[in-house]
Parts: structure tokens; sequence; C-alpha cells
């Protein structure tokens, strides 16, 4: 018997589309972004309310057997600021969920967030968060992400379910079984005649030939490629770092020192010879003592032998990327150990920790900055074109989301809602086990 559900910070309808899937019908939506409920008209005939906290319970919400909410994760996520509770706008709106939980009682609740959210705070949040639902429902989760089940994206998020206890509670439901993980093929997704892309700039593509240089020259002389994120600043560098970072240190401790690609420290001024340092060494984010942290320290002691070990063969090439931006002078090769290591047939990612490149199997996290969407440098556009980056669609694709009449007009909006958005499948996954394990012990 198909059930009723509502679909809270509904974004493109994740939920939505894997419930429907299953034969069940949407009663209620909510989302806060003007355009995305536009959308979810369009893509679900439904209309979708606005601001959850401006939505009256009793009145606007009607009676339903599934709450679903995707819940936002800013608030607990390891790239914010990790505020939970106290972030005044979006941290308080798991009260909301429990306002409405407790007003209709709901035969099941379905919630979805970050990974990070079961160790917020000492995990302090999920505490309160599991106490509050449990005084009505009983309460599983687990932690999944879609290359679990062979969906080519790695982007594991926390699963929360419930069944009222005084309907028998969940017995024996369990979560979809992830021991077994299925070979990814980042190929499955990818939509070879899309002619709506983003351009690679020319740029972008200098790059990547320079640290394909990078590989050619190590391989030429039997070098082994670091398993470590290449630092090319700390090429040739000399300043302290072991003890005090040098945020904290005198000017006359800096000076003569060599900084980044090891030039000269120099100056009038302390300002002065901090400019003359990799960036990431200008900070006074440090940790106790003011040391910068052991990975830090690691990373920059491996660069610094391995150039000293390479100098000879990585000079005349360390010239070419001097130039390039901060983060574009880092380079991570996850691929392992290959006879003529190449790019072109990988996955590139342009990120804030550097230039990262790992195998086609399946794609990082879908993120909502453009500046990050992944690379396929293997694929020839319809126009001639050599490599662009990955397309809406295939956005859609990883998010089990290709059922949507309609996305985000631009490309940075679609990532960000696809990177917002809870994944199709996995949804559907866990729903067919919650709603099938639980009405057979009814």
């Amino acid at each position: 018997m198909p059930l009723k559900f509502i679909d809270l910070f509904a974004g493109l309808g994740g939920f939505h589309l894997a419930l429907q899937k299953l034969g069940h019908k949407c009663v209620f939506a909510s989302e806060l972004m003007p355009e995305l409920r536009k959308l979810y008209k369009i893509n679900h005939n439904i209309e979708c309310a606005g601001n959850i906290n401006e939505v009256n319970i009793e009145k606007d919400i009607p009676k339903h057997d599934i709450l679903c909410a995707g819940f936002p994760c800013q608030p607990f996520s390891q790239a914010g600021a990790q505020m939970g509770f106290k972030d005044e706008k979006r941290g308080n709106l798991f009260y909301k969920i429990m306002e409405i939980l407790e007003y209709h009682k709901p035969e099941f609740v379905f919630l979805e967030n970050v990974p990070n959210l079961k160790s917020h705070d000492g995990g302090n949040t999920y505490k309160v968060i599991h106490n509050k639902l449990s005084k009505l429902y009983e309460v599983k989760e687990d932690i999944l992400s879609p290359h679990y089940f062979g969906v080519p994206q790695h982007r594991t998020r926390f699963y929360i379910v419930g069944r009222l206890k005084e309907k028998g509670g969940l017995k024996d439901f369990i979560f979809p079984n992830h021991d077994e993980r299925p070979e990814c093929d980042i190929n499955t997704i990818i939509v070879a005649d899309d002619d709506d892309y983003m351009t690679l700039k020319e740029t972008t593509r200098t790059h990547i030939t320079v640290w394909q240089k990078f590989l050619d020259i190590l391989v030429d002389n039997k070098v082994k490629i670091p398993t470590f994120p290449i630092w090319a600043m700390e090429f040739g560098a000399t300043y302290n770092y072991e003890g005090i970072a040098p945020y904290y240190q005198r000017r006359s401790v800096l000076n003569g020192k060599k900084g980044k690609f090891g030039e000269e420290i120099f100056g009038n001024s302390k300002d002065d010879c901090l400019q003359c340092l990799p960036i990431y060494a200008q900070t006074n984010k440090t940790e106790v003592n003011y040391n910068f942290p052991a990975w830090k320290k690691q990373y920059i002691r491996l660069n610094r032998e391995f150039y000293t070990n390479n100098k000879s063969i990585l000079d005349e090439w360390l010239e070419r990327i001097k130039d390039f931006e901060n983060s574009h002078q880092k380079f991570e090769w996850n691929c392992g150990y290959e006879e003529h290591p190449t790019i072109n047939d990988k996955i590139v990612q342009f990120r804030p920790s550097g230039i990262r490149v790992k195998k086609p199997t399946f794609s990082p996290a879908l993120v909502l900055t453009t500046t990050q969407i992944p690379i396929f440098p293997w694929i020839t556009t319809p126009k001639g074109e050599q490599g662009r980056y990955m397309t809406r669609k295939e956005a859609a694709k990883l998010q089990c989301m290709e059922d949507l009449k309609e996305y985000p007009d631009t490309i940075a909006k679609a990532f960000r809602a696809f990177g917002n958005a809870v994944n199709v499948e996995i949804v559907k996954r866990i729903a067919e086990n919650l709603l099938k394990n639980c009405e057979a012990n009814q």
C-alpha cells in the first residue's frame, strides 16, 4: 500500500525520487531556495513551501507516514565552522523536525547528514539527536557512500532511520549490506556527446602538461613517484619549521634563510620576510607551543628530502612552475605505481590543497563550487577539444537523478544543488529495507 511522505529541506528532491520509485506519494515539501522550489514544482508536480520555520505545523503539513529530511549539514561539516546547534540559522533546525514528529507522529523518520555529525562536539551533538528521537522512535544509523554499491562517486553520508516504538520499532531492519564493494568505473556515467560543458582554460591545460612533465622526468630517471603530496615551494627552502612557526620567529631568525623555491628571505620588516615563505608557512594558526601540526612538518620534511635527492633533475622543470597559483604548485598522485604514469587518462581535480590526480574509478564527492569540478582529460568534446569538466548531466547521474526533467540552468548552480542533494540510489536501498522489513513485522 502506498505510504505518504513529506520532504523537508527538499533541494532537488532526492528523497522524493527514491520513494516515488517505490510507489509512495509526497504530500508536502519544503525548501528555502526560491529557484529550487520552482524546479521542485517542474520536476515533481507539487507546490513546495518555503522556510520551514514559517510553516504552520498543524494547518500546513498534512498527516503522513514518513518524514524525510536532509537537514542542513554546514553546522556539522568538517569543512565549516562546526558550530552545530550554536548556528542560529541552521543548527537548530533539527528541533523543528522534532516539533513535526511530536505533533504528527509519522510511523517512520528518515534523515541524512554529513558523517561528522556523529563525532561532532565529541559525540554530544548526535547524543542529543539520538535521545530526542528515541523518545518516540527506535533508531538506527549508518554511514554509506554510493561507491559502496557501484555508483561511481565517493560520498560518505550519515543516515538515520527510525520507526515508532508503538508500531513495533525497527525489529529486523538492517541497512543495506556494504561489506563487498563492487568495482566502479567513472565511464559508466560519462555522456560523451554532451555539448553543455565548461571549457578547460589554456592555463589549466598548461598546468596539467607541466605536471605530466614532472612525472616523465621521474620515470626517465627511475625515481619513484612520491606517495605524499608534492609541495614544490619547499624545493630549496631552509627556513626553520621544526620549532616555533615562522610567524612567531624574530626577523633576525628569518633573514638569510631560504624561503619558497629556495629564494633568499629578506626585507625591511618581518612582514616582508614572511611574504618570502610558502603561503601555508606564513600562518599564525598553530598548535601547542606555536608549532606547526605534525602532519605539516612531515610534509615539509619529506619534500625537502625529495628535492635534495633529486635536485639535478628537477631544477630546470622547477622554473616552469614558479608563476603558478599557490595551490597549483602542489600535486597529489593518488594512482599508485604505473610503469608509464599519465594524467590524461585519470580524473583530475584542482583543489585548494593542490592538483589531485586519481584513477578513473569513482568521482570525488560533488562539492558546491565550480573550482573543484572533476576534469576528464581523455574525453574528446563534440567540438573536437581534448578534455573537459564534468557536465550537469553527469553530475545528475552520480546522484542517480537523471530522471529529473530540468536541472538548474548554469553549471555553478547545478553543482551547488547536486552537491547538497541526497543520493537517490542509497535512499531507495535503505527505504526498501526499512519499509519492507517493518511491514512484514506488522
